[in-house]
């Protein structure tokens, strides 16, 4: 023993190491995320967000990850750096943890607080005399102008506690010197230029995750800031041909052709080198909430008042008794629409305050202006009115309701045998026809059929669809609408969501998103017009509206698998990889 002192204590000090390690590694094992928990814990004790951020993006489980940068996130909230906050919770994949956490924070900020994430910049208090906007303006139009949240990039900067916070992922390096423009003026033109490219650039087909968009959307909401221009026209969508669902990476995606946008003279999203109106967030969001409502449908009528047909009936016999002297076709006219008066616009299925709803009705009115020639149409399209001939005794048809609607028109959706990409096939508009009698009482007495004229000019009309659309955009804007109508009912009736964990915490009809609303009218003067035919007077009155009942077109029974292949190939083209945090759109 005296010889080897040394060796015999060693001995057993590795024993005790070896027992230690084997006691520690027992530990690791029945719970591998404690260190990193209690690592994240000492870091926001400390003030470290930086660090701690770093240590949770590396969990490996998504539920912890998640709860960890929610408690961060919720720890910069708390220190004064509600930007810095926001930009830990994009980080956060659950969009119900993303959503629990971003209401806690406007639970915690409330009204009149000096930290909240709604709050303008300088409004948030500080030192007396400091001037923090100028501050931060100096730097986020000097530094990298592409790079900050404000112009949808990753990098934050706010006021905090006297200084200014600046996230790191913002200051990557100072632009070359300029002499062509002023800084400001470069800031100002890249605004919609993302990592992934510039939206307004034309592009075949181009694909908007709707998830991400929701999350992004999400986030500027909880910023006190509505969505970009890029957003609100999903990044110049001009039609939808896929549904793509990538379970992997939680993405719901929908493409097509997109390019440039800009208003008209009448304030719509055109296509500057169409005149082609784009697709609008808000006729998603208003569709999504419709599919998954009990209806399922939508649409509007602009009908006549029944009170108000049997008399405009009644001044109408009381004229055709004897030919119209010279000078009594306007007191005729007069007392005939005076009789009629207005017409009452139903609607159904959505609000008409909303974008759709307002495209709905402005819609149908158009297109009833062209059927009584009010309006001009294009050519192949002529009015019901000019071509009405009189009968072999010289009579005019009777007097009726000419009644055309607006409905959905597609030739199929077709999705790959596993469903999870889908293609809309067809012109996505038509109009159908029906003559409705007329009784004494001015009850309009429904036939389901229509005369060779009104049958002619919804044909015509569905036929010249596009070369309509081109003239009156409106009618564009409402396949628009259709389109993403479609989009939503496939959706909800292959459970798309369920497929990629995504709730719909934003766009879904509990969400925070508030699609802009507007007046919209619920009454309209007749539509009516008469056409004198060998002395004798013709009145036209219309009804009808639009018609969407997209879900018997999305039944699992009723969409077609595609054999070809061209689906499954495209939806390997389009899948989503290497994107950046915030990018919701590539081409």
């Amino acid at each position: 023993m005296r010889q080897y002192p040394f060796l015999h204590v060693n001995r057993y000090a590795l024993v005790a190491i070896a027992c230690l390690s084997f006691c520690h590694a027992s530990l690791v094992a029945a719970d591998p995320a404690a260190p990193t928990q209690h690592l994240v814990q000492q870091q926001l004790a400390a003030g470290e967000f930086g660090p701690a951020i770093t240590a949770a993006r590396g969990v490996e489980d998504p539920a912890l990850r998640d709860k960890l940068l929610s408690e961060i996130a919720a720890a910069q909230g708390a220190a004064g750096a509600p930007k810095a906050a926001l930009a830990t919770a994009a980080d956060i994949n659950s969009d119900l943890a993303r959503k629990a956490m971003l209401s806690s924070m406007a639970a915690q900020s409330g009204p009149g607080s000096n930290s909240g994430s709604g709050s303008k910049r300088g409004a948030r208090g500080g030192a007396a005399m400091a001037d923090f906007t100028s501050l931060i303006e100096l730097i986020t139009t000097t530094l990298k102008p592409d790079s900050w949240d404000d112009v949808g990039g990753p990098g934050a900067i706010d006021e905090f506690r006297g200084g200014v916070y600046v996230d790191t992922a913002g200051l990557m390096s100072k632009l070359p010197p300029r002499t062509d423009a002023s800084l400001v003026a470069v800031r100002r033109a890249g605004l919609d230029v993302t990592q992934t490219g510039d939206p307004r650039r034309a592009a075949p087909l181009r694909k908007v995750s709707l998830t991400r968009l929701e999350r992004e959307a999400q986030l500027l909401q909880a910023q006190g800031r509505a969505p970009t221009e890029a957003m609100q026209t999903l990044a110049g969508l001009q039609r939808i041909q896929y549904i793509l669902v990538y379970p992997a990476t939680g993405d719901i995606v929908i493409a097509g052709p997109a390019g440039d946008w800009r208003r008209n003279v009448e304030g719509r999203f055109i296509n500057p080198a169409t005149s082609a109106p784009v697709l609008q967030l808000d006729d998603l969001v208003v569709t999504l909430r419709n599919a998954y409502s009990d209806l399922g449908r939508f649409g509007c009528s602009i009908t006549p008042r029944q009170g108000n047909l049997a008399a405009a009936k009644a001044v109408n016999e009381k004229w055709s008794l004897r030919p119209l002297k010279t000078g009594e076709r306007e007191k005729w006219l007069g007392e005939f629409r005076a009789a009629l008066g207005r017409q009452d616009i139903e609607m159904y299925g959505i609000d008409r305050r909303t974008h759709a709803g307002r495209v709905l009705i402005e819609a149908d009115y158009r297109m009833k202006l062209v059927g009584t020639g009010l309006e001009e149409g294009v050519p192949g399209v002529a009015s019901y009115l000019s071509t009405i001939q009189l009968d072999k005794n010289g009579n005019p048809p009777p007097m009726n309701v000419l009644r055309w609607w607006f409905t959905l028109n597609y030739d199929a959706v077709a999705a790959t045998e596993s469903r999870d990409a889908f293609e809309l096939r067809g012109p996505g508009v038509k109009v159908l026809s029906e003559n409705e009698l007329l009784t004494e009482k001015g009850e309009r007495v429904h036939t389901g059929d229509s005369d060779e004229l009104t049958k002619r000019f919804a044909q015509s009309f569905t036929q010249h669809f596009d070369e309509l659309s081109v003239k009156y955009p409106i009618y564009a804007e409402l396949r628009n609408v259709f389109d993403l109508s479609l989009v939503a009912a496939v959706i909800h009736s292959h459970d798309l969501p369920g497929q990629v964990g995504w709730h719909l915490t934003h766009f879904g009809a509990d969400g925070d998103y508030r699609p802009v609303l507007a007046n919209a009218p619920t009454e309209v003067e007749s539509v009516l017009n008469r056409r004198i035919i060998g002395g004798k007077h013709v009145v036209t009155i219309v009804s009808g509206g639009v018609r969407a009942e997209p879900r018997g077109l999305t039944q699992r029974e009723a969409i077609k698998t595609d054999d070809s292949g061209a689906i499954p190939g495209q939806r390997q083209a389009s899948t989503p990889q290497n994107l950046p945090r915030n990018a919701w759109w590539w081409d």
